[in-house]
């Protein structure tokens, strides 16, 4: 099962991914943590990205693509994968498609976790992150047992700079500009499927794995 997963900071993408891979077992394939890879193992495109990431500039995506494709053609994607921060523009989602069909496969569906910016605000403004091992919690729905200590590994806890409300605020408005159009995109493929994101976890969770079920 081919899958792309959409949703704007705070909307519990991550949670989602997680349980989406376990589920149909398909690694989940982040932009960041490919690209940080790619930079770790010093491979030719992680050198590549590490001369505009170390400049605090945005990957080209001739090179993002490239590691996309790279990542795709691994033995673990057989089964299937859950791309997660790829494709943000149109420019990227019509370079996805070439890709899959040389590697001969299509995706599935396109989930879209939809979130108000209201709400989005209220849990990324309590949110606070382990200093250590970046497990995250929420003054709120998810505190830690004791405050400002991380359950897990005993971490300091923060709040991160772009969880305040201005730079919230802010990554909505990036967000809504860059994938409103893909949301289109794949709409008019037939491929998007919308998750209201604002209920229980369990409840996000339920909805979305009945309707990827079918694809089974």
């Amino acid at each position: 099962m081919q899958i792309v997963l959409f949703g704007p900071p705070g909307a519990g993408k991550g949670t989602q991914a997680k349980f989406i891979s376990e589920k149909f077992n398909i690694p989940h394939i982040s932009t960041g943590d490919i690209l940080r890879e790619n930079v770790r193992e010093g491979t030719a495109l992680g050198k590549k990205a590490k001369a505009f990431m170390d400049k605090g500039a945005l990957v080209p995506d001739e090179i993002l693509i490239d590691i996309i494709k790279d990542r795709l053609q691994k033995p673990d994607t057989k089964r299937g994968f859950l791309l997660d921060g790829f494709p943000r523009t149109i420019a990227q989602a019509e370079a996805l498609d070439p890709i899959l069909d040389e590697i001969n496969k299509k995706l599935d569906a396109v989930v879209n976790v939809d979130v108000s910016a209201n709400e989005l605000i209220r849990r990324l403004s309590g949110r606070r992150t382990c200093r250590s091992c970046g497990a995250t919690y929420h003054v709120k729905s998810n505190p830690s047992r004791v405050a400002g200590v991380c359950d897990q590994c005993g971490g300091e806890l923060y709040q991160r700079a772009d969880d305040t409300e201005a730079a919230i605020k802010h990554r909505i408005d990036v967000y809504k500009n860059q994938t409103q159009p893909l949301i289109d995109y794949y709409r008019k493929k037939g491929l998007l499927m919308d998750v209201d994101g604002e209920r229980e976890i369990d409840e996000v969770r339920s909805d979305i794995m009945r309707a990827l079920e079918r694809f089974q």
